[in-house]
Parts: C-alpha cells; sequence; structure tokens
C-alpha cells in the first residue's frame, strides 16, 4: 500500500501477530495508524503453528495473511513494507526514519519487533529450527508426542524442561553438550523416569530438509532422533527500543508494565520481545491489549 501521509497518531513497528492485533484494536476506535514492516518473521520456517483456538495447525503463514487482510478493512490503518533504522523523542511524540530514508511522526510509538533467536555453531540446527528442532513443548510437543527425543540443556533448565518434555514422550534424553550440573535429587529423579543424560558435545544434526533423523557427537556417537527440545540465547531483533531509553529486563526482554507501557512515556511494546511467552496466543493477546492502552491514552489527552 502506497503511503503518502507521514504524520499519524500511532505508528506500529513490526506487522506480525503482535502488530496487528495492536492495529487491529486501533483501527477499530478510529486511529490513523501506520504498520512498518520488513517480513521476516522469527517463525518464518515453522511449518505449522498450534495452540491458539481457530487457527490450529495452520501455518504462520496463512494466520499472518488472514489477519493482515482483517486488518486492512478498516480504512484509518495503513501499511509500509520497509525497515526502521531509528527513532527519536520530538517536542509533538516522536520520529521515525526507514531504510528507504522516509520520515514518519506519531504521538506514539509501539514496538511489536520481537526477538533473534542466537543459532549455536552446530552444523545443521539453524536448518532444523522451528521444525524438527524446537523451543516449546506447548507449541510443538503434541506433534512429537511419544517419539524419540533430545533436550540439549543443562542445570535448572533441564531439570525444568524434563518433566515438561516427559510428559509428551518417555523416549527422552538429555544432550549436556559438556560436564552435567544436576544435583543428586535432580539425576535420581532422571534415573526414576528413566532418562538418561549424554555429557558429549553435539557436532551436526543430521536431516532432511529440516527435519532430523541423527545427531553426530564429538566423540563420533552417532543417535537418532525425531526431535531435539533447545533453549537457545536470544536478543532484541529492533535495537531502537533501548537506543531511545527503554529498559530491559534481567532476562533481555523490553521491560514493560500490564497495559504493555515502557519506560518511557508514550512507547509501547508488546510480543515476543517483551516476555518469555513465545506463542501466537500470547502475541496476539499482548498486541491488543497494548493497541487498547495507547488508544485509551490518546483519546483520554484529547478529552481534556
Amino acid at each position: 500500500m502506497m503511503v503518502h501521509n507521514t504524520e499519524f497518531d500511532v505508528i506500529i513497528i513490526g506487522g506480525s501477530y503482535a502488530g496487528l492485533s495492536a492495529a487491529m484494536a486501533l483501527g477499530r476506535s478510529l486511529k490513523n495508524v501506520l504498520v512498518i514492516d520488513s517480513g521476516q518473521p522469527c517463525n518464518r520456517q515453522t511449518p505449522h503453528s498450534h495452540n491458539f483456538l481457530t487457527q490450529d495447525g495452520n501455518t504462520p503463514l496463512e494466520i499472518a495473511r488472514l489477519a493482515k487482510e482483517q486488518v486492512q478493512q478498516y480504512s484509518t490503518v495503513s501499511f509500509r513494507d520497509d525497515l526502521v533504522t531509528s527513532g527519536r523523542s520530538v517536542d509533538f511524540g516522536f520520529e521515525i526514519e526507514t531504510a528507504s530514508g522516509k520520515i514518519f511522526n506519531s504521538s506514539k510509538l509501539l514496538f511489536a519487533t520481537g526477538i533473534l533467536d542466537k543459532m549455536p555453531h552446530i552444523q545443521g540446527f539453524a536448518e532444523c529450527w522451528g521444525i524438527s528442532v524446537i523451543h516449546c513443548p506447548y507449541c510443538h510437543g503434541y506433534e512429537f508426542r511419544n517419539k524419540s527425543t533430545g533436550l540439549i540443556a543443562n542445570g535448572e533448565r533441564a531439570a525444568h524442561l524434563a518433566s515438561l518434555v516427559h510428559n509428551l514422550t518417555d523416549q527422552l534424553i538429555i544432550l549436556t553438550s559438556g560436564q552435567a550440573e544436576f544435583s543428586a535429587e535432580q539425576m535420581n529423579r532422571f534415573k526414576k523416569h528413566k532418562i538418561d543424560i549424554f555429557q558429549s558435545k553435539i557436532t551436526k544434526v543430521i536431516h532432511q530438509d529440516g527435519k532430523a533423523t541423527h545427531l553426530l557427537f564429538e566423540n563420533d556417537a552417532l543417535l537418532p532422533f525425531d526431535a531435539i527440545y533447545a533453549a537457545v540465547p536470544f536478543e532484541q531483533q529492533c535495537l531502537i527500543p533501548e537506543s531511545m531509553g527503554c529498559e530491559l529486563n534481567e532476562q533481555g526482554y523490553i521491560k514493560v508494565d500490564a497495559h504493555q507501557k515502557t519506560t518511557i512515556p508514550g512507547i509501547f511494546a508488546c510480543g515476543d520481545s517483551t516476555n518469555m511467552m513465545r506463542s501466537v496466543a500470547n502475541a496476539v493477546s499482548s498486541g491488543n491489549i497494548a493497541g487498547a492502552m495507547a488508544n485509551m491514552e490518546l483519546t483520554q489527552e484529547r478529552f481534556s
């Protein structure tokens, strides 16, 4: 869509589920909104999305396409395919600039930019990410129930995830990629539930079109797996919120309150960049709250 206007009530940076949900809430309240998106969602490799009522099993692309189609019915919402490169506070609100050199202004700013997963240096890992190398038993676990499953984790993280994954399959091996770091109590619990621990480092994920078949280890062991859970580190996909003064919490997420407000007045954030509950349903929920709260602030300011 061609965008001719340069001044908006709200600019939403990020046009996936959270951003589109916020745009719908604002569009239904007749707010003039610009959604800017670069077209690189973090789940673009994921074949199917689950645990979201009415959309269970659909592809992420299908859900996003339908969502955008519905949001486009609201005439006050505009879209731009572009990448936001900078943002700053100005007297009348906020000013952002894009990679194409365009400058837009708004009274409120809303970030729905997600996070960037940092892949380990394991051959084949990135190609399988979101397909058979997965992050969440709620999002993907049912499809791999009763399958041969690995869990790349150690310490408390592994102990926590092991119970959730074991609930879905008893064919579970914890892969610590180094010295195991478990308490005696945790080791006894693993033994009780027949969960083995393998400490050799992983060197390669053997797969076919992203579907894992085996893991190759540093000691030349080759073990078959249908699925591998992995908790990978992340960074913010967009660094602009922090550059504008928005605080991050200890885990690295944008700090927001119950109304999705950041620590900078007038700036909201929602979706994966703000909390660890990484799902389509949560993104839609937080986006709806952010859009409604941004609308409320604008409306109250103009009604005073």
